[in-house]
């Protein structure tokens, strides 16, 4: 039976993927706001702790290019379930890691394990008619970042009232129990493809090559989720040393507040419907060349420097979420019998982003201080946006050629 003669995926099972993908999503980013603590517990130096952000992302990226692709290969429901009882027993590890190297050893896992997210959004799509299918992914994407978005804070909070070894233990207990339920609720989904894994792979490199949009949406997303992965690391050091004595849940009720920037996805997504997704990128690179000049204009006032970092943090949420959606909206237009490689090629490239940024950003921030942080950070969607501006000039010339 084609896709489009069956039934609609129903709402339950929309909200089951949404809700899925944002638990799943929210194990790379429970450390961001405990990287002091779980240093100190675990005997990373300072100059190195970003490293606890950065290899969960590079797990992540990993995954994202060798095992998201199988989702055009092999059945999807048995992926997602295998991916998540191995990210479970990495947050396991996680919980009970009492040395640095054991800790970095699970955060890697964690990033692999966790790109079981990325298989279910393709799967949404392929279990949505096409006349329902942008809906339906807009709103599993939404729940993945609703998953980024709240991670951080329920982690904080989580950590101030016990500590972090509960964070990832109780992570572990939420990702086993999310296994469980989409292996029971999901139907199977066996691809008609005859690719051997290493053809797989080697489609990667081609789909790269041959697809312009994948590669300047990747860029694009690159430098804000580089600028939005160095500020997440550094914030929340800043924000726990000498200027603001700020606690675990000072911590979270800031990045909290920062969850507001997420009212930019579903204005991204109208603007882009609209036809106005060129203009609405270099607005959200803008958004995060403001995220990180707003923080350096503060004031000595503590409680004023404070107010301007919290609308920072909103503001270069904003411009992550816009430009998530409208890169995302783009990429699926693109072929559903190669969705899932190109999902993944798009996520990894970014993502590659982001771990460079926190890598970065907690060298800097140690070595140098919050200032060279914070230019560093600009520096990111910065050059993003200069990359725009020959998107632009190229559109540009095309309507002239055109009158």
């Amino acid at each position: 039976m084609s896709n489009t003669e069956q039934n609609d995926i129903s709402p339950g099972i929309v909200l089951l993927l949404a809700t899925a993908t944002g638990l799943i999503v929210a194990n790379l980013y429970y450390a961001q706001t405990l990287v002091g603590p779980i240093s100190a517990a675990t005997g990373l130096s300072p100059g190195a702790a970003g490293l606890i952000v950065t290899l969960t992302q590079i797990g992540y990226t990993l995954g994202l290019l060798f095992v998201v692709p199988l989702g055009d290969l092999l059945e999807n429901r048995r992926l997602i379930f295998g991916g998540l009882l191995f990210t479970s027993a990495m947050l396991v590890l996680a919980a009970f890691s009492t040395s640095a190297w054991l800790f970095l050893t699970a955060a890697l896992g964690i990033g692999l394990g966790s790109v079981a997210a990325q298989i279910i959004v393709p799967f949404a799509a392929h279990l949505s008619k096409e006349s329902t299918r942008g809906h339906t992914v807009g709103k599993v994407v939404s729940g993945l970042l609703l998953g980024i978005m709240l991670a951080r804070p329920v982690a904080s909070l989580v950590a101030d009232a016990s500590n972090w070894h509960v964070v990832f233990g109780g992570a572990a207990l939420i990702v086993l129990a999310v296994a469980l339920v989409l292996r029971a609720k999901l139907p199977p989904r066996a691809p008609a493809s005859n690719l051997t894994y290493a053809a797989l792979m080697a489609s990667l490199w081609h789909l790269f090559l041959r697809t312009p949009l994948l590669r300047r949406r990747a860029a694009y997303h690159a430098g804000l989720f580089g600028s939005f992965s160095l500020f997440w690391t550094v914030t929340p050091l800043m924000l726990a040393g000498p200027q603001f004595h700020l606690s675990q849940t000072g911590i979270a009720i800031f990045a909290l507040v920062g969850m507001a920037g997420a009212v930019a996805s579903p204005i991204a997504g109208r603007l882009a419907d609209a036809g106005h997704t060129l203009m609405a990128t270099a607005a959200a690179l803008a958004l995060g060349v403001v995220g990180f000049a707003l923080p350096m204009i503060a004031p000595e006032s503590r409680n004023v420097a404070l107010a301007m970092l919290v609308v920072a943090s909103i503001v270069l949420d904003m411009g992550v979420a816009a430009n998530l959606v409208l890169g995302q909206r783009a990429i699926f237009t693109l072929g559903a019998e190669v969705r899932s490689r190109l999902n993944g090629v798009y996520f990894a490239l970014f993502f590659a982003g982001g771990a460079l940024g926190s890598a970065l950003g907690g060298w800097m921030y140690a070595t140098h201080g919050w200032h060279a942080a914070l230019l560093t950070g600009m520096a990111f969607p910065a050059l993003a946006l200069v990359y725009w501006v020959t998107e632009y000039a190229g559109h540009a010339a095309g309507q002239r050629k055109v009158a």
